[in-house]
């Protein structure tokens, strides 16, 4: 691998670099969330504002943050799910049905974020790979059939056993038009941004449910896609992270 490659991310991507974006040109945005398999049987959360968590000061969830590795044998309840999803990636407000407003922030409101569930031990949910329809807050069976998904995954990110020992395991994957659409390549460094600010509130999501949560980067990135089924250039795996029950 070239030596470097890093600092020639960072210089290339600076802003007197970016030329021209798409929008610019007058290009029409791509949507803001893919199309999903009418022919599947979409599973309605429960609504946000319907979900009751226990109250927890600020101060006390930032000091409390932490990955959890290691989790109960317990399943997370649908509302939770929904709550974590909700907190994620959540749709406040949808405007010109261009634009979302979301309980994260993203640069120019982009959201370039699908975020996909890998689902172990949740109630009322058959074990899975689902997708997450923030617009409508819904679920997409996305791959059910495949009895090894679980192990695949977890061996595509270098074995680590909390992936399939988690309740639920978020993957989130960019889709970069979204974001090269305003910015070019300096998307590229916004998305990454993003993926921070939606992880940091999972974090502290969780403690309202009794969870643990933890971050994982490490995972072989061709292999995750492909597992996934998705093909790594326009759309490809940035994070994701492991939730399950905590004492």
């Amino acid at each position: 691998m070239k030596d470097g490659i890093g600092k020639e991310f960072i210089k290339k991507t600076q802003h007197k670099f970016m030329g021209p974006p798409d929008q610019s040109k007058g290009k029409p945005q791509p949507p803001i969330e893919l199309k999903y398999d009418t022919t599947k049987t979409i599973i309605n959360l429960p609504a946000p504002s319907s979900i009751t968590v226990k109250d927890m000061d600020l101060r006390k969830t930032i000091e409390n943050r932490k990955s959890v590795r290691k989790y109960l044998d317990q399943p997370l309840t649908l509302p939770e799910l929904s709550w974590l999803l909700w907190c994620t990636q959540g749709v406040k407000e949808v405007l010109h049905k261009q634009v979302t407003l979301r309980t994260v922030p993203s640069a120019g409101a982009r959201h370039c974020f699908e975020t996909y569930l890998l689902v172990n031990n949740v109630e009322d949910l058959q074990s899975g790979l689902y997708r997450f329809l923030a617009v409508n807050h819904q679920l997409e069976p996305h791959n059910l059939e495949d009895p090894h998904i679980a192990n695949k995954l977890t061996k595509a990110c270098l074995d680590q056993s909390m992936i399939r020992k988690s309740a639920v395991t978020f993957f989130w994957t960019s889709v970069i038009y979204r974001m090269k659409w305003r910015y070019g390549e300096r998307g590229y460094r916004y998305l990454l941004l993003d993926a921070g600010h939606v992880c940091q509130n999972l974090y502290l999501a969780v403690q309202n449910i009794n969870c643990g949560v933890c971050g994982v980067a490490a995972f072989n990135d061709e292999e995750v896609n492909q597992i996934i089924g998705i093909d790594g250039v326009t759309q490809f795996v940035v994070y994701l992270a492991t939730v399950g029950k905590v004492r």
